[in-house]
């Protein structure tokens, strides 16, 4: 059990840390806590002792260590309201009544990963628990038209196409079609019937009937990869514990592995904190994550950081973005 001096010790080694990324020595927090520079450093040593702060080599000063972390999280994060700026920026977006769901979670997260210089993740439910609700084109102009996909659980996918030496009335005898044929399918399963049951009918009624058959299966590929979504890969690039480059090759790598991002699936509905070897990604990260749930769907939202990362901040910025997403 710590001592109150060594709880707000802790605290504040771990704070500034956090803040300026470089190892605390005992001057800079003497004042704060009124006492001398020999005792601040014999508190240093017994926090060290007990694994809680370690000591670097480049430095007399010290750093939190991950159970350091981890016993910040659990003892000594106070909640912390969002600044302004965070909040109107957040307020701005879910202000927006014309937003379909996974327009808000992204560009959300993309509002995070810019204010924090941290990676930020959602993982949307699979694509085969969506089924083909509807699918609609809407011309732009004489040359090109966008194609919507609705589904049951109200996401909406939508690609832009050309025009040319496209008939309009093919593009609306073609959409017909699939709706007649394969709405309620669902979304993973949608290809296959273009393949089999679509396409060897579709050249009886429309003329380019093999630019628009493949123009309408990319719309559904692209569609059944939607459901995981990592913005700000980039941004680990901007944190000094990634300066090396064979550690950020193995972070990116992770990143685009589908299979290891579907792990971080949350059940529980609090935000929760997972520090480094705690976590599915990697012993040198951070993830803070929490589960969403609406009435059309659910997931989860995660951001992805150093362990010197600032948790009180990203924990109100997820719980701000999960009560308005739920909203």
């Amino acid at each position: 059990m710590l001592t109150e001096r060594q709880n707000k010790l802790l605290k504040m080694i771990v704070e500034e840390y956090v803040r300026l990324a470089v190892p605390v020595g005992s001057k800079s927090i003497c004042k704060e806590l009124k006492c001398s520079s020999a005792t601040i450093r014999n508190e240093m040593a017994a926090l060290e002792e007990t694994g809680l702060l370690e000591k670097t080599h480049t430095s007399s000063g010290r750093i939190p260590s991950e159970k350091g972390y981890r016993y910040y999280v659990d003892h000594l994060m106070e909640a912390k309201k969002m600044n302004g700026e965070d909040m109107l920026k957040l307020q701005i977006l879910f202000s927006n009544q014309q937003l379909a769901l996974d327009d808000y979670l992204n560009q959300s997260l993309q509002i995070i990963s810019e204010i924090t210089n941290y990676t930020s993740i959602v993982l949307g439910k699979a694509s085969h628990d969506n089924k083909l609700k509807e699918i609609r084109a809407i011309p732009l102009n004489e040359h090109e038209l966008v194609v919507i996909v609705i589904t049951d659980k109200g996401f909406v996918e939508h690609k832009n196409i050309s025009l040319d030496n496209i008939k309009l009335e093919d593009v609306e005898k073609t959409v017909t079609l699939i709706n007649d044929l394969i709405v309620g399918t669902p979304i993973d399963e949608v290809s296959s019937k273009l393949e089999f049951e679509v396409k060897p009918i579709i050249g009886r009624y429309v003329k380019e009937h093999e630019i628009l058959y493949n123009t309408f299966y990319e719309v559904f590929q692209d569609f059944s990869k939607k459901n995981i979504q990592v913005v700000g890969k980039n941004k680990m690039l901007e944190q000094p514990e990634f300066s090396n480059l064979d550690k950020i090759k193995n972070l990116f790598t992770k990143f685009d592995n589908q299979d290891m991002l579907q792990s971080i699936e949350e059940e529980g509905n609090d935000v929760k904190i997972y520090i480094g070897h705690e976590n599915e990604i990697d012993d040198d990260v951070t993830v803070i994550k929490t589960k969403y749930k609406t009435d059309k769907d659910e997931g989860t939202i995660a951001i992805v950081g150093p362990k010197r990362m600032d948790y009180e901040r990203v924990v109100s910025l997820l719980g701000f973005i999960k009560k308005n997403i739920e909203k």
